[in-house]
């Protein structure tokens, strides 16, 4: 495959899949993934517990190979162009191997040493750089044995800002941090997809995704279910209407009567999945009916709906 090759050349896509799987024997960890991460997007990437998001990871970096399929990142074919385009992907995946006895910096001039790219002149002013960004200059000589786990974590993040990247694919960015530092990691995603990198973020925070993701993907039993603009998948799940009443059995009769479905009701107020009613139909017909209406609201489902929706299962994940 050459340069002139559509598929090598630049295109709308930092991350494109055709078909990826990976199979250990029987088990198939990712079946037929078809994952479509367009260039400057933060993308969520969420799924349960052993659902292939970090396999999938993994293949996109050339870490396992795949059973069948192919992909690109920042649009070449790997593994073919994988010496031109891993230097400009950063990644963060269970945290690089840092020697306990050295210190932060000398950990990561190391790091920076073993790197083709990396410039011997401007290894010490890069290296400080990124430690300053995540927030470890002041201990930068601190050995690694005595940092604590928010701020390995922190240095793991400092190893993929050693280089300029157009990308970067970041397995549970927070793990480990208080508040604080929680906010300084999203503060320099943000930054970074300001700048136009594009950020690949598997997390199992849903206030990180609803934060700072543009866009989404949801992994299921090693299955892409859902992805798109965040909006879009989550505006995918039935929208829930709410109608406060005292008369809430003939309520519950209305609804049902215009095929709203899933009716529950209680002591004052019932609902339903609206479906293709109008919710202007709805109280015009509960008015009708003689059913006094107290309060009316319309409830889109958030991203932890959504993802119970697509999944079946609780958002508790890590992996």
């Amino acid at each position: 495959m050459t340069d002139a090759d559509p598929m090598a050349a630049a295109g709308e896509h930092a991350v494109r899949t055709h078909g990826l799987t990976k199979r250990f024997g029987r088990q198939v960890a990712v079946d037929r993934l078809d994952l479509a991460v367009p260039r400057g997007s933060v993308y969520g990437f969420l799924g349960p517990n052993g659902s292939g998001k970090t396999t999938t990871i993994r293949l996109l970096l050339t870490l396992v190979r795949p059973t069948s399929g192919r992909h690109e990142l920042l649009g070449r074919p790997m593994p073919l162009a994988a010496d031109r385009v891993l230097p400009r992907v950063g990644s963060l995946v269970e945290g690089p191997a840092f020697h306990p006895y050295l210190s932060g910096r000398d950990n990561l001039l190391r790091l920076d040493a073993a790197g083709r790219v990396a410039d011997p002149a401007t290894a010490r002013c890069r290296v400080d750089a990124a430690l300053d960004r995540v927030g470890l200059l002041a201990v930068a000589r601190k050995r690694y044995r005595a940092y604590s786990l928010g701020m390995r974590q922190r240095l793991a993040l400092a190893a993929t800002q050693l280089q300029p990247r157009d990308m970067l694919v970041l397995d549970e960015p927070t793990n480990g941090l208080d508040p604080q530092g929680t906010r300084e990691v999203r503060a320099l995603v943000s930054g970074l997809a300001a700048e136009g990198v594009t950020v690949l973020l598997s997390t199992h925070l849903l206030s990180e995704v609803e934060q700072l993701c543009t866009h989404v993907g949801v992994m299921h039993r090693g299955t892409l279910v859902a992805q798109g603009p965040l909006a879009d998948v989550t505006s995918a799940t039935a929208v829930r209407v709410v109608v406060r009443t005292d008369q809430p059995v003939p309520a519950a009769a209305t609804l049902s009567r215009l095929g709203l479905t899933q009716v529950t009701g209680g002591a004052d107020e019932v609902s339903g999945l609206l479906g293709d009613v109008a919710p202007e139909r709805v109280v015009a017909e509960l008015v009708g009916d003689g059913v006094p209406v107290r309060g009316f609201a319309v409830t889109a489902p958030g991203l932890e709906e959504t993802f119970v929706g697509l999944t079946g299962e609780g958002f508790d994940v890590s992996g």
